[in-house]
């Protein structure tokens, strides 16, 4: 597949173009002839014009490259390889929503050519590429199975905002249905993985792989957390205490922290999903699920209890937010859990300011009804430093200070500005 990839005889489609399928739709294009298709209409505008509106990607990188960005299903045609890039989020029940991801399925069924090959990348539970996706793939070709064509799972490892662990230098876990589909599916990533595959035993497997990677992230979070929680009854620093403890050699050194975005905070419930549709129901998983998703209430809390010690009327308070984004130095708001702290605060008639330079604020708008200040203000009675963007490592101690309010309190959840005086000081 991959030499009539390469001589143009055939073309791959990245469907879904995010985080996950721009990157790899544009690292294929340097010789392979790429459709980049998105049902967003406004985002292939933009992408045809080499902008990346969550500037993971620059101008540069869309230069001489062999792709064409398309919203139209009629565009995919002569495509030899699809590799489905869709978002796997969770509903307001925390049930996997597969609505992007059948409906990708749908439309490729109806585009199948003989001897196609589609790999799926999109976060989901085991079975869920077979169980899931394949059957509407059949229902909606007349091609046979295993016969006229093929399917394969290879989880995506994107990092938002990280240049060092970037899509070419980390190794690409792959499976496939049948041996001589995963050499091909091997051959193809090998192409541009500069690091290499890892070829799985089997779809299961490979999905599963996934599915923990970020599930243990979060049960260690959710571990820090619940300490951090512990340690401030304690009125012990957490950080100082892992500093101590991370003197031991095996000591794993996490960190508490809100925890969002489309991986963390989303995959551990397509797993207990799962479990539970098989009779079992995962304890620890959920147990720390739980912890994580209850973090902004415990904030909000301790800046309450500052408020009534203060004999300030809250009311009345004004606060800064510091960074409203799920993760720093990116612009995406997709579960984000500052937005939980932000409601939780407007439910006390506290007047709250945004400020973050980088999120889009027309998304922000549409999706929670929330808007930024184009430039910070003064008279706060709390700063919370949510999200540890570039722009807020230069805050000094003098400059808190002069936006702030006698008895104010600075929020530090990301633990940004240890070691600081002049107000009292709060971090997780």
């Amino acid at each position: 597949m991959l030499e009539k990839l390469l001589s143009g005889e055939k073309k791959l489609a990245v469907i879904g173009m995010g985080y996950v399928g721009l990157p790899i739709a544009l690292e294929f294009a340097k010789d392979i002839n790429v459709v980049g298709f998105d049902i967003n209409e406004t985002l292939i505008n933009n992408l045809r014009l080499g902008v990346d509106t969550k500037n993971e990607s620059s101008k540069t990188d869309f230069i001489n490259k062999k792709i064409q960005f398309t919203n139209e299903e009629t565009d995919l045609k002569n495509i030899g390889v699809f590799i489905v890039t869709v978002p796997t989020p969770v509903t307001n029940l925390k049930s996997p929503d597969l609505r992007p991801l059948k409906l990708a399925s749908k439309t490729i069924g109806e585009r199948l050519e003989k001897n196609s090959i589609i790999i799926y990348e999109s976060t989901v539970y085991p079975g869920c590429t077979e169980e899931d996706c394949l059957p509407i793939l059949m229902e909606n070709t007349e091609l046979e199975y295993l016969q006229d064509f093929n399917i394969a799972y290879s989880p995506e490892r994107i990092n938002p905002g990280d240049k060092i662990h970037t899509l070419t230098n980390t190794i690409k876990v792959v499976s496939a249905d049948t041996p001589s589909c995963l050499k091909k599916v091997s051959d193809l990533y090998k192409h541009i993985i500069k690091a290499g595959v890892h070829e799985a035993a089997n779809i299961k497997v490979a999905e599963a792989s996934k599915i923990i990677e970020n599930t243990q992230r979060d049960l260690n979070i959710a571990l820090m957390n619940e300490l951090s929680i512990i340690f401030d009854l304690l009125n012990i620093n957490t950080n100082d205490v892992i500093e101590a403890a991370s003197t031991k050699w095996n000591f794993l050194k996490f960190y508490p922290g809100l925890v969002g975005g489309h991986c963390i905070g989303v995959d551990p419930y397509y797993l207990t999903y799962k479990a539970e549709t098989l009779g079992y129901k995962p304890e620890i998983i959920l147990a720390g699920r739980k912890v994580n998703d209850n973090l902004s209430k415990h904030i909000v809390k301790r800046i309450l209890n500052h408020f009534k010690n203060e004999n300030k009327t809250i009311g009345k308070t004004k606060i800064l937010i510091l960074g409203v984004t799920f993760k720093e130095n990116v612009s995406d708001i997709r579960n984000s859990k500052v937005i939980e702290v932000i409601h939780e605060l407007k439910n006390y008639n506290i007047q709250v300011e945004i400020y973050d330079p980088l999120v889009d604020v027309t998304q922000l708008s549409d999706t929670y009804n929330l808007s930024t200040i184009n430039s910070i203000n003064k008279n706060y009675d709390a700063i919370i430093a949510a999200v540890k963007h570039d722009e807020f490592l230069s805050f000094t101690n003098e400059y808190f200070l002069t936006i702030s309010n006698p008895k104010a309190i600075l929020i530090d959840i990301k633990s940004i500005y240890l070691g600081f005086e002049g107000m009292t000081y709060w971090s997780l």
